[in-house]
């Protein structure tokens, strides 16, 4: 199904009253959102989401009395079909977090139409596979095989080819190649879904390594791995070490090791 053709059902928490009303208002203000719920606090809009037909996204604030936002999230993505997670936050620092229980788009507040809009276009594309009873269309692979960065009035392109990690930092990324790093304003979930098929994997909540650019794996004071790269260190949680331990020997396998290392 075309995205432009899906209209979506979405829930608005916030323990804010007047934060909700704004939300909630905004929402029902997007053409393409057919049906606005609205929850005072996560207690409620589990209630919500237990008793009424799928929602197609849960816009979601973080700082909450009692169970907090992460926590309903982290709860969501147990559910079989779970809706998309957009958190809706005053505070930057919560966004590796945030992107860590799969959140698929992070919004400061105040947030604009413009911002708001861009989020459900989001939500949209997931959402259209689903409605059309197909399976998801997978992403174009050179979508971003080159990623626009704005400095002082001017924009430069940052080829993939050149990047060896990428360093969520808030509602940003930290685009590093080997002499330089960048700033990018595009979540890191984003990023990953669509270079994850080109070589590269999340091997931390807050980083995405090409594989071809790691030149050996070291042991951190504390006992932790760490994926060397000519552009620097990348810690590797333990949840991916395995992973990434296989993608190198496959890579290894077949010579494509230290590709980026131009």
């Amino acid at each position: 199904m075309n995205p432009a053709a899906v209209r979506l059902r979405v829930l608005a928490v916030d323990d804010v009253a007047p934060a909700l009303d704004e939300l909630c208002r905004l929402l029902a203000a997007a053409p393409c959102v057919r049906e606005v719920l609205r929850a005072g606090d996560a207690v409620s809009a589990l209630r919500i989401l237990q008793g009424t037909e799928r929602l197609d996204a849960v816009f979601l604030d973080i700082s909450m009395p009692g169970m907090d936002g992460l926590e309903l999230a982290s709860l969501l993505a147990r559910m079989t079909d779970p809706p998309e997670i957009v958190f809706v936050t005053a505070f930057e620092e919560h966004a590796v977090s945030a992107y860590g229980v799969g959140a698929l788009d992070y919004l400061l507040k105040p947030v604009s139409a413009e911002r708001l809009d861009a989020a459900l276009g989001r939500v949209r594309r997931v959402a259209a596979p689903a409605a059309g009873g197909a399976e998801p269309e997978t992403p174009a692979l050179d979508e971003l095989a080159a990623v626009p960065v704005e400095l002082a009035g001017r924009t430069r392109w940052v080829r993939r080819d050149d990047v060896r990690f990428a360093e969520a930092n808030g509602d940003y990324v930290r685009l590093h190649t080997r002499d330089d790093a960048h700033l990018v304003r595009i979540p890191i979930s984003r990023l990953e879904e669509h270079w994850g098929g080109v070589g590269y994997v999340r091997v931390h909540r807050g980083f995405l390594l090409a594989v071809r650019a790691v030149q050996e794996l070291r042991s951190d004071s504390g006992g932790g791995l760490l994926a060397h790269t000519d552009a620097g260190d990348v810690p590797v949680s333990r949840r991916h070490a395995r992973q990434l331990r296989d993608l190198l020997l496959e890579a290894a396998t077949r010579g494509e090791l230290g590709g980026a290392a131009r």
